[in-house]
């Protein structure tokens, strides 16, 4: 997941690939409360891990449930309708509706001392009617903030139960969702009536309810849309093991991929024609759009169809969520998309109308809004406008505009706080650039060059850190390869020349931060000793070693971009990369800076041979004959003497970020003509 503050996305140019989503979230949540409520214990498989879950983990394991999480696999040992724990507690919801708002009727007719709190938005997001609906039921509940909005107190309930109980249906399905899965609790004796006020919305979402609620022994009886009777004598009944299908609303993402992209198609396994979540007739709407959807009892396969795509105009009341995704591919239409019946989007994580309209007007689009849709007319080709896109806290916002990469000016997208995503889906990006191609070279690539013991280590993996980069130290990767010949038996003089570069073209290692892992193993202080930097610097002269690595340098540039530090990033391995840096210090500020590194491991030193040492390598590496230490002819340079870790970080970031504002076009590298990819 990236915990980056921005992510840019350079200019993606098509898609093709299977993705396996995570779990849905509404089944997730739903499936922990009623194995909670339950007597025994539920094994569930293929739970979604995010936030959301992990908030109702958290409020379970107060409650004193019995949970044990293995992966994706969790059992919950329930209450059996009965709190065992007499003593006050107090909830951090974050910004779960779908654990808040079913929590908070489960309590309210348990009863207890309870406080339930989150994160400032939401204590923004209305819960007034489920209130008023609970405490029609004699339920004791007291807010502590605004009237209408959490945080909430929650005390001992007097239940009444000889009227139909109103709620509102028209602002979140969520609060009938809540009473229909609380009230068995206080079933035993009677039957009670739920009756919604106004039109119902999401309504999809409530069959999602009803049908796990069926899982769980609880027979609701519906008559339309209006009237909900939970029969007298309703007793939660665990199923044992339950399985969470794959999220509908994150397969939106990729349905509207496959119609957007160029490729062979998308495959999404996890969720197909026989879904339980409304989310699934998403297919149709982009199906209307133009895309080509084939699917099965678990799968869907995407190709782009008609192109560009058509706009529509639809009633999005049955998609609330997964509609959002179709606010992003208007803006590949051939006319203008408009959304309607979506009241609810104002009162989700954030104002979604609001945010949707803000975010695509960056891009160039020009939109239009009311108090329940919104419309969006198309970006032809040559008025897309770079954009930061502000995610407000809303994992969907963000997941959405990360389509707009693909747009035809080959701009790229900046997502503002990029883990916002972890709310359903953590690793949505790591899953979109699996399938994402772009134009050979198009991977932004930074590089850091410089003298040994110049922290140029340290800076570009600080730097690959803040921007969300992958990292190559392309020092690193000569010590392994020295490191991985000794451990073949082979010496690093020239004789065994052929057989080093053999082994180098196919080194299975990876940079974790300042980690080096070969074959999965730390290797980190083995090849970091001076003995390791010495050979290091054997077989670097050696040129058919750095020819070997030339190919496995360049496997590193991957989407989102890449940090290459070394001594010839900039001149050789990335000539075209546009920010290159070239990093250096005294040798006398070099020396002190090796000699407490050493100290500090336990290893004795000299600062006078140390110095020694770094100018002769020095000297050594800016005369030999094959890629000699210099810096390229448009490194921008940097003298870290007198300046911190931050410091450095922050100038090579604030020049990245330069060049982002003066050629928003230019942040990748195209490769020269017969040059590796």
């Amino acid at each position: 997941m990236y915990s980056t503050a921005f992510l840019d996305i350079p200019p993606l140019a098509g898609a093709a690939g299977a993705v396996t989503l995570p779990g849905s979230k509404s089944i997730s949540n739903r499936v922990l409360l009623l194995s909670a409520l339950c007597s025994g214990t539920t094994e569930i498989h293929d739970l979604l891990d995010s936030d959301d879950t992990r908030v109702m983990l958290a409020a379970l394991r107060q409650l004193g449930c019995g949970v044990q999480v293995q992966g994706t696999s969790v059992s919950v040992t329930g209450l059996g309708g009965q709190l065992t724990k007499s003593e006050p507690i107090e909830f951090f919801m974050g910004n779960a509706g779908t654990a808040m708002r079913p929590l908070t009727a489960a309590l309210a007719m348990l009863g207890g001392d309870f406080i339930l709190k989150g994160v400032a938005r939401m204590h923004e997001r209305p819960i007034g009617d489920l209130v008023d609906a609970l405490r029609e039921l004699g339920c004791r509940i007291d807010y502590l903030g605004n009237e209408g909005f959490p945080p909430l107190h929650i005390g001992q309930p007097d239940l009444k139960l000889d009227a139909p109980i109103p709620v509102r249906g028209d602002v979140s399905s969520q609060f009938l969702t809540a009473l229909l899965m609380a009230l068995p609790l206080a079933s035993q004796e009677r039957s009670i009536t739920i009756e919604v006020v106004g039109e119902l919305i999401s309504k999809p979402y409530i069959e999602i309810t009803l049908n796990l609620l069926q899982r769980y022994g609880i027979q609701v009886e519906r008559q339309g849309w209006q009237r909900f009777v939970i029969p007298a004598g309703s007793r939660y009944q665990s199923p044992g093991t339950i399985h969470v299908e794959a999220d509908a609303s994150s397969a939106s993402y990729f349905i509207a991929l496959g119609a957007i992209a160029q490729g062979a198609g998308i495959r999404v396994q996890g969720v197909g024609a026989d879904s339980i979540q409304g989310d699934i007739r998403f297919v149709d709407a982009a199906q209307l759009m133009g895309a080509k959807v084939t699917s099965g009892p678990n799968w869907l396969n995407i190709e782009r169809g008609s192109w560009p795509l058509k706009g529509i105009e639809l009633d999005c009341n049955h998609i609330p969520d997964a509609a959002m995704t179709l606010a992003v591919m208007a803006l590949y239409a051939d006319g203008p998309t408009t959304l309607r019946n979506i009241a609810s989007w104002r009162v989700k994580e954030t104002d979604r109308i609001a945010a949707m309209a803000i975010e695509s007007r960056k891009l160039g689009a020009r939109v239009e809004e009311g108090p329940d849709w919104i419309t969006i007319h198309p970006l032809p080709a040559g008025q897309w406008k770079a954009a930061s896109i502000h995610t407000y806290d809303d994992h969907r916002v963000a997941m959405c505009f990360s389509l707009a990469a693909f747009n035809p000016d080959e701009i790229s997208v900046r997502i503002e706080d990029p883990k916002c995503v972890a709310k359903t889906f953590p690793d949505y990006f790591e899953a979109l650039f699996g399938l994402a191609t772009v134009q050979p070279g198009a991977i932004p690539v930074i590089c850091i060059d410089g003298p040994t013991a110049s922290g140029k280590g340290t800076l570009a993996s600080r730097v690959a850190e803040r921007l969300g980069y992958h990292y190559l130290d392309s020092g690193a990767l000569y010590r392994v390869t020295a490191y991985a010949a000794l451990q073949a038996g082979l010496s690093l003089e020239p004789q065994h020349e052929g057989a080093i570069a053999k082994l180098a073209t196919t080194l299975p290692v990876r940079f974790a931060g300042e980690q080096v892992l070969l074959s999965g193993v730390d290797v980190t202080d083995a090849i970091r000793s001076e003995e390791g930097g010495m050979n290091a610097s054997k077989v670097s002269t050696l040129a058919a070693v750095r020819t070997a690595l030339v190919a496995l340098q360049h496997s590193f540039a991957r989407l989102p971009g890449l940090l290459a530090d070394g001594r010839d990033m900039g001149t050789v391995i990335f000539a075209q990369a546009p920010l290159k840096v070239f990093l250096t210090a005294s040798a006398a500020q070099r020396a002190e800076r090796r000699y407490k590194q050493l100290i500090s491991k336990g290893f004795s030193a000299k600062l006078d041979s140390l110095r020694a040492d770094l100018e002769a390598r020095d000297a050594r590496d800016m005369s030999r004959n094959v890629a000699p230490l210099k810096p390229a002819q448009d490194a921008l340079q940097l003298d870290n003497s007198h300046l911190s870790i931050e410091q450095s970080v922050d100038q090579v970031l604030n020049w990245w970020q330069s060049k982002a504002q003066t050629a928003p076009f230019a942040l990748h590298a195209h490769r020269r003509p017969g040059t590796p990819t």
